[in-house]
């Protein structure tokens, strides 16, 4: 329900702007509103899941987590000041638990400012939960840093500037969060193409830091769990007992024409492209609210996504 306020095959700028060009020749209007309007429009989006029997959850529990995803901080697209505001409506829907599901920094150059951390991560700050508000790290936020990508590891910019303004970033780790039913374990991925390939040493594609075996076994057995990873892809190896895994990174394609995207960066574009996905177990795609390679989005408006998670959810 969407409410008025919502090897990768990988985004490229000649891929998604293919995909925009059936935007523009509908029309000059069309094309203006996918740039000039619906970029900058804001929604919320919600689900109600009940978990998968496999997947152990609190009888009587139902959750309630907002979502948010690739801000790609920059002017004029995704400006300090409306980042105070997704902030704000974020705060005004009383969830239980905020997450942060990658990519603050900015990924495209069609841009008159590039928004930094020093900025972003105080406002960001402001989130509150009662549960905690906590963040994994997305692609962009290791590719844009140069001092990371050299080391081949963190802390990036994006990382530190998260956890200086008291947001705790899950990498490979969970954590326990103390519901009324007992602890809920939140447990977060590191990026799955964190590392850029250095081609002239190898022939390597895309590097990733996640560990899932790691990650899933840092949680106790028979205990309740939900999942970040930036990327959905690695959905295709998540267990049932995980509850409920919550991505982002696709931007639905950014132009989704009657339900279909394009162009998807993933290695499953018809499969996790974006909303609820019910396999295994389930997986939520956020549409995120930022921009990436290109300036334009028609037919998946960014959003703020909530999802309502228990026996008894009602979105």
């Amino acid at each position: 329900m969407r409410e008025e306020g919502r090897g990768y095959r990988l985004f490229t700028r000649r891929r998604l702007l293919q995909g925009a060009g059936a935007v523009a020749l509908s029309g000059v209007s069309t094309g203006a509103y996918a740039t000039g309007i619906e970029p900058f429009r804001q929604v919320v989006t919600r689900y109600a899941i009940k978990p998968n029997p496999a997947a152990p959850w609190p009888a009587g529990l139902t959750l309630r987590i907002a979502v948010l995803t690739d801000i790609h901080a920059c002017d004029p697209w995704m400006s300090v000041a409306r980042i105070a505001g997704i902030v704000e409506a974020t705060n005004a829907l009383q969830a239980d638990l905020v997450v942060l599901v990658g990519d603050f920094v900015a990924g495209q150059r069609y841009v008159t400012r590039y928004v930094p951390a020093a900025e972003w991560a105080p406002v960001l700050g402001r989130l509150t939960a009662p549960l905690g508000v906590y963040a994994v790290l997305g692609n962009h936020d290791w590719w844009e840093d140069k001092t990371a990508q050299k080391r081949g590891a963190g802390p990036t910019i994006a990382g530190t500037a998260l956890t200086e303004n008291g947001i705790r970033v899950l990498s490979n780790e969970a954590v326990p969060l103390a519901t009324r039913a007992g602890p809920v374990w939140l447990a977060g991925l590191e990026d799955q193409l964190a590392l850029l390939p250095v081609r002239r040493r190898t022939g390597r594609g895309r590097i990733g830091l996640h560990d899932l075996p790691a990650t899933l076994a840092a949680v106790p057995d028979g205990a309740p769990m939900i999942l970040l990873a930036h990327e959905p892809d690695i959905f295709a190896e998540v267990p049932a007992r995980v509850a409920l895994t919550l991505s982002g990174h696709t931007h639905g394609g950014q132009v989704r024409l009657f339900g279909w995207s394009p162009v998807v960066p993933s290695r499953y574009p018809g499969r996790y492209a974006y909303g609820h996905v019910r396999e295994a177990g389930d997986l939520v795609i956020s549409g995120g609210l930022g921009l990436s390679i290109a300036p334009i989005r028609f037919g998946v408006p960014p959003e703020i996504v909530v999802v309502e998670l228990g026996d008894d959810a009602v979105a």
